[in-house]
């Protein structure tokens, strides 16, 4: 048996729909799961459609159902006695619907699920497209359920789809006179009483800076249709944002309107077990007060409730200003250097104008540059201050066509709003155009898509890390800043990989935060005054780095940057790549807010390596490194537009630029990864070799080498000794050996490396073939021998040789000397010897190179065995002179 149902208390979308579904399949059983609104239960009474035999569950045998056709609904938890049904096995589920997704959600073999106005639409779409013929009765049935649910085609869920649908039953010979008189039936008097009693028992709340109004009544019996006297109360109170609560016997009914985007009614009515769409949703609560359900709604809200957005939000801050008295070369500079496209202009410290790249440049090809570019500002402009909402905003950008608003604080400039901003503002979830089409990525005004990762710091990261990081929102809130954790910490926290490294930025002072955190957290502050940085040093070692928010420009290719303190948003434009421009606010009310100005989870989500803007290797060739060094990481793919500003790069020898210690930092990042040999062979394919070291080819012989060391390194980790090695150090040896001693020395210092590894390089060069000759050459090779040869060298060295040579013996001796060798020693010791009588001297060193000789051959192993030996091979030396 088929059967097509709904959800209980079925509205007028729900009757169409199953009418409509009806028509599909004609065979089928139309089956109410539960209760009808009013107006619905009167319609089926006295509509002639309830020949249809529209029937009651308990009225047929669920256990002969086959094929259940679910129409307005697919949440398990709203379908009645037919939830069992559906998770029964053999039975086939044909699933239409319109409602957002819900964990509760069933999945069926058909499914047609569409984000338009009403589920009807999309069933009178299936039936025009298969060409089903629909009656002036049916279509005036299905026109019900659309305009019920789209509010007569105006409420914002309206599509072009329900348009077209209800175009499509209007041609079928819909009657909207009738239409209009169901839907506008009169009110009955139980139902003005009890909508006098919900205005009576209105009530407005702030949360988040959002108006909701909550209603509440309560009756002894039932009273239908409570979802058309939240309309009208709704439109009477002007409410954006409605909740009716009414207690009606045992059981309390909520109905959620919202115009806001801010509130969706659906998400706070599937806390009490509903559902719904973001703009209309309702549920049934039994053994509940209304005091109960009421509180419980507050929660919900202040946590569901996006907080109300105003121009401070999405104001790009501080602004960057022109003076006055600036010429317009002056400006032309300002505006290239930190790359925006107008400017306030200040004289005496009031905003006096607005000036835009597009009137500087045409100033320029007239030959005006010398003259002040307050002749050229637009004066006749328009400002908002901090507190003002988007709508304020919205009516002076798009209505005024006026491209840059400055945010006024106090009569001073707090931030500016650009045109591109407000629109990235309305279209949030709106991609921004790739930075691999070439173009590049304008910073001022941007808007970051938002969403909340609260539950992965909660689920991911330790709990003292997670108190550090909401301690820190709070001591930035108190003292009137803002905290962001930023960068590689939020992009591995995305991807779910462990990463402890821990970087805040601070809109405001980052060394004041640091010494405020300071007194609050046991923590010890280490200030670095002229990059306004600081790093706090927790007990244990563990520590967070904070940097005031800033931005960079740099004055030639290679160059170091200049540095000047800005904003969150100019800081991530900063940034090397698309994926490190994450940020994640830790103020106390937005705590967990993911920002994401550049499309760092779209270029995640894609596994796509990208730079910021098309001048990012000449401004920091070092970033090319990092670019390959995270592609093979990540198994990300360098972006085609990305790549072939590399290869630029490349070609103008940008990498030979750099100072040579910023070069060896990010070479001994590349050495320290887990496949560093992977990345340089890419670096060989791009011809960067030559731009590290002329002699550094990364050609095949090289990367043949390079691949011995590597899995030498890999034989050395498998036998799991307690010898630490810097695997770095082995491949950087072995990344230096195309270079003479000579030339290898010298580059070494010119790097900047370490003490140590300078040693490396030296004793690689001058002492690592004195070893290797003698074991060829000798005739019998003991034991002892190979320690000796060994034993003095560094073990990043040793494997170098190991990787390096082509003899089979060498690299069986060395092999001997880790596996057996190198941690053998005499158990006895200088005092044991003393004990003996024996004399301090050089026979001290011949009795322990004795013993230890016998202990490669096995001879000896235990101390008694030494001091037996001892006593029998050096009877002479016994006893005090």
């Amino acid at each position: 048996m088929e059967v097509v149902t709904t959800h209980v208390n079925a509205d007028f979308d729900t009757i169409a729909s199953m009418v409509a579904a009806h028509k599909l399949y004609p065979d089928a059983v139309l089956v109410l799961p539960g209760s009808q609104e009013e107006m619905v239960k009167g319609f089926l009474l006295q509509s002639a459609f309830y020949a249809l035999e529209v029937r009651r569950a308990k009225e047929i045998d669920l256990s002969r159902v086959t094929r259940l056709v679910l129409v307005d609904i697919r949440n398990s938890s709203r379908i009645g006695v037919f939830a069992e049904v559906a998770m029964r096995p053999g039975v086939d589920i044909h699933i239409y619907d319109h409602h957002p997704d819900e964990e509760a959600d069933l999945r069926g073999s058909v499914e047609v699920i569409r984000p338009v106005g009403s589920t009807t639409t999309i069933l009178v779409e299936i039936l025009k497209e298969r060409g089903i013929p629909v009656t002036p009765d049916e279509a005036t049935v299905m026109m019900l359920g659309i305009y019920e649910d789209t509010g007569s085609l105006i409420f914002p869920s309206t599509t072009v789809s329900d348009y077209l649908a209800a175009a499509h039953l209007l041609s079928c010979g819909a009657n909207l006179g009738a239409v209009s008189d169901i839907l506008a039936k009169d009110l009955t008097s139980e139902q003005i009483s009890l909508l006098y009693d919900l205005i009576q028992g209105s009530r407005s709340y702030n949360i988040h800076g959002v108006e909701v109004v909550i209603a509440e009544a309560r009756r002894e019996e039932y009273v239908g249709d409570l979802a058309v006297l939240v309309h009208k109360l709704r439109d009477m109170e002007a409410a954006n944002v409605l909740f009716a609560i009414c207690q009606m016997g045992d059981r309390v009914v909520i109905v959620g309107r919202s115009r806001r985007p801010e509130v969706d009614a659906g998400a706070v009515m599937r806390e009490f077990g509903g559902g719904g769409h973001a703009y209309a949703a309702s549920a049934n609560i039994k053994d509940a007060t209304v005091f109960q359900v009421k509180e419980k709604i507050l929660l919900v809200l202040s946590d569901k409730v996006i907080p109300r957005r105003t121009a401070a939000d999405i104001m790009a801050a501080p602004a960057r200003c022109a003076d006055a008295e600036s010429t317009v070369e002056e400006v032309h500079q300002q505006l290239t250097r930190f790359n925006i496209n107008a400017l306030p202009v200040l004289r005496g410290g009031e905003t006096a104008g607005i000036i835009t790249r597009q009137i500087v440049e045409k100033a320029l090809f007239h030959g005006l540059g010398a003259e002040k570019a307050a002749e050229y500002m637009n004066s006749d402009f328009e400002s908002v201050e901090p507190g003002e909402g988007i709508e304020r905003v919205q009516e002076i950008i798009l209505g005024k066509n006026q491209r840059l608003i400055p945010v006024l604080s106090g009569g001073q400039v707090a931030g500016v709003i650009t045109r591109t901003g407000l629109l990235r503002f309305l279209h949030g979830v709106r991609e921004l155009p790739p930075p691999d089409a070439g173009e590049n990525i304008p910073e001022a005004g941007l808007v970051a898509r938002q969403k909340n990762v609260a539950h992965l710091i909660r689920e991911r990261l330790p709990e003292e890390v997670v108190d550090l990081l909401r301690s820190a929102g709070t001591v930035a809130e108190r003292i009137g800043m803002s905290a962001y954790v930023v960068g590689g910490f939020v992009r591995d926290l995305v991807m779910r990989i462990d990463n402890l490294d821990v970087d805040i930025v601070i809109e405001g002072d980052g060394i004041e935060f640091a010494e405020a955190f300071a007194r609050e957290n046991p923590c010890r502050v280490r200030p670095h005054h002229k990059f306004g940085t600081a790093v706090l040093i927790f007990p244990g070692g563990f520590k967070i780095d904070v940097a005031t928010a800033r931005v960079e420009y740099y004055l030639k290719p290679a160059a170091l940057p200049t540095v000047e303190y800005s904003s969150i948003k100019q800081d991530m434009y900063r940034r090397d790549f698309t994926i490190n421009t994450l940020a994640v606010r830790l103020n106390p009310q937005t705590f967990g807010e993911l920002i994401d100005f550049y499309s760092a989870q779209r270029d995640i989500k894609e596994r796509a390596l990208r730079v910021l803007h098309s001048l990012s290797f000449v401004e920091d060739p070092s970033r090319i490194l990092r670019a390959l060094r995270f592609e093979r990481r990540f198994g990300f793919i360098v972006g085609k537009h990305t790549l072939n500003l590399i290869r630029n790069a490349v070609r103008l020898d940008l990498i030979g630029r750099l100072p040579k210690p910023r070069l060896f930092g990010e070479l001994e990042l590349i050495l320290r990864e887990q496949d560093p040999v992977a990345i340089l062979r890419r670096l060989g394919e791009l011809g960067i070799g030559p731009s590290i070291h002329p002699k550094i080819a990364l050609d095949r012989k090289q990367l043949s080498l390079l691949g011995d060391t590597s899995e030498v390194l890999v034989w050395f980790s498998l036998l799991f000794l307690e010898e630490k090695v810097e695997k770095w150090g082995v491949l950087f040896l072995s990344l230096l050996d195309p270079l003479s001693t000579e030339e290898a020395i010298a580059y070494a210092a010119e790097l900047g490396v370490g003490r140590r590894a300078r040693e490396w390089v030296r004793i690689s060069r001058y002492e690592a073939d004195v070893p290797i000759q003698r074991l060829l050459t000798s005739r019998a090779v003991s034991r002892k021998m190979i320690f000796d040869c060994f034993n003095p060298l560094p073990n990043e060295v040793i494997l170098y040789m190991m990787a390096k040579t082509k003899h089979a013996d060498i690299k069986r001796y060395i092999s001997l000397y880790f596996t057996q060798l190198k941690n053998v020693r005499p158990q006895v010791t200088g005092k044991d010897l003393l004990s003996l009588g024996y004399v301090p001297g050089p026979d001290f060193r011949r009795i322990l190179d004795e013993i230890l000789e016998r202990k490669f051959t096995g001879e000896l192993k235990t101390k008694a065995a030494e001091m037996s030996f001892i006593l029998s091979h050096f009877p002479q030396k016994q006893g005090r002179s």
